[in-house]
């Protein structure tokens, strides 16, 4: 089992940047990828990003590519989502999540652990 937590969000205008960060503990963390996850008021929990185990795959959702870029740093076990050009249909709840699997994928069911989610919003 792996405990995730997140942290990094807050209040800011639109166009700023923000980094989540998010910290694992439990299994080795080098063995599986990890994703980002987002869920706006009223609307379904949905893919942002995903790393592979290595940190050299990525995958995004084509609402942030090219502004939102996924990362890892396996020796201090922490995943992160640097957001930039941030715009008002950002904002949402962000979990992070570790994925049962070694690369990266965006079915929220292969991801076996969540974070407890950190808030973004975006003023505009």
């Amino acid at each position: 089992q792996v405990q995730l937590v997140e942290s990094g969000g807050g209040l800011v205008q639109a166009g700023d940047s923000l980094r989540l960060s998010c910290a694992a503990s439990g299994r080795t963390f080098s063995s599986y990828a990890m994703g980002w996850f987002r869920q706006a008021p009223g609307k379904e929990r949905e893919f942002v990003a995903a790393i592979s185990y290595t940190g050299l795959g990525t995958d995004y959702a084509d609402s942030v590519k090219g502004r939102f870029t996924i990362s890892r740093d396996n020796a201090r076990n922490t995943v992160y989502l640097q957001m930039n050009s941030l715009k008002a249909e950002d904002r949402a709840v962000y979990y992070c999540a570790a994925s049962k699997y070694a690369l990266s994928s965006r079915p929220t069911g292969d991801f076996a652990s969540w974070g407890q989610g950190t808030q973004v919003t975006v003023s505009s």
